[in-house]
């Protein structure tokens, strides 16, 4: 069995039958997330014996890191093979003094998005909790420890925007965060969590409902559904005016604000009149709106839009009020930016096919 698949009560009630006090999960715990142990046999506080039964019992570890690669600008992918085979990528960021990991969900993605590389493959399953949370201590095992003077680098915020569709996997995901922002965890606040999604209105009350603190990033990539149908499959069966009302219903309960994500593509959701619609929607939201022009990935047959179509497009929206952020693209020498994390490298299916406006 996985350690990192156990809750606290779980652990605790397994040290409990072997006649082991309570305060031995704390341990355990620490070793973890705070000591950064690789091993069993690294947790020199503990009884050897408990160190053999954790050992015959566990995995500390179910991945393994099949490739590795560095950016130019400080951006680090994973490639992790899982222990039944199949492979999933995570993302650690820099930005100044931050220290972003962008995780994944699923092995693959059902939402089908035609400009994005990780759902090509469709989706073969979701994560477990545990192997979410081994993304996240083997990217901050990526961080420097602290030499001398010099502080330990730690992370500092998590995007839940790798691979797979985070509200189709909230039984795992719910539980892994929790270990990200306990406190004898890796102690990240909500604030600094994001969780990006296509837009599942009943997933998204199911966090409403739960009470959760975390930013929600909604994916909208066109301002109407015929268009959005096109580019979101899934758009077929869910509403935008649906999607938005969730949307609002969270931002009611959480107070924290909503941010709206769209992919900008050449000749196909970037005219003019897309930006007015996009700004007749949004009208009235105190949102932000993340524009991200698009990554290329092999093999697709869509295009990033010029530097002065994409100003002409921000400008359209700031006219009309629209709060507008352009992402920085980081890691995209590495295919690690956003819409390029792939479990299968290869040729691209041959029923992708291009859209036009």
């Amino acid at each position: 069995m996985h350690l990192l698949d156990l809750s606290d009560g779980q652990l605790e009630a397994w040290l409990a039958e072997r006649d082991q006090p309570a305060f031995r999960a704390r341990q355990i715990r620490r070793w973890l997330f705070a000591s950064r142990a690789t091993d069993f046999a690294d947790m020199t506080d503990l009884p050897a014996g408990l160190r053999d039964q954790l050992a015959a019992d566990f995995r500390l570890w179910t991945t393994g890191v099949a490739a590795h690669h560095v950016d130019p600008d400080g951006t680090e992918k994973l490639l992790f093979e899982l222990a039944d085979g199949q492979q999933i990528e995570s993302v650690l960021l820099r930005d100044g003094t931050r220290r972003t990991i962008c995780i994944s969900t699923q092995v693959g993605c059902a939402m089908g998005c035609v400009f994005c590389a990780t759902g090509l493959d469709g989706v073969v399953r979701n994560l477990t909790r545990g192997e979410i949370v081994e993304q996240m201590l083997r990217l901050a095992r990526l961080l420097p420890p602290g030499e001398g003077h010099a502080p330990a680098e730690r992370l500092s915020h998590i995007v839940v925007m790798g691979m797979g569709e985070p509200l189709a996997n909230l039984d795992a995901l719910l539980p892994a965060l929790g270990e990200a922002e306990s406190k004898d965890g890796l102690g990240i606040s909500p604030r600094r969590i994001t969780i990006s999604t296509v837009g599942l209105p009943a997933a998204i009350d199911r966090l409403s409902d739960l009470g959760t603190k975390y930013n929600l990033a909604v994916s909208l990539h066109a301002a109407d559904d015929e268009l959005r149908e096109r580019l979101v499959p899934v758009g077929k069966k869910i509403a935008l005016a649906d999607i938005l009302a969730a949307a609002d219903r969270y931002f009611d309960v959480s107070g924290r604000r909503l941010t709206f994500e769209y992919v900008l593509l050449a000749e196909v959701n970037d005219r003019e009149e897309d930006a007015r619609r996009l700004a007749r929607l949004l009208a009235g939201r105190g949102a932000l709106l993340n524009l991200i022009p698009y990554n290329a990935v092999a093999g697709l047959p869509y295009q990033t839009p010029s530097e002065a179509r994409t100003r002409k497009f921000i400008a359209i929206l700031e006219r009309q009020g629209v709060n507008v952020q352009t992402r920085r693209r980081k890691g995209a020498k590495i295919d690690a930016a956003c819409g390029q994390l792939r479990r299968i490298k290869g040729e691209v299916p041959s029923t992708v096919v291009p859209l036009s406006g």
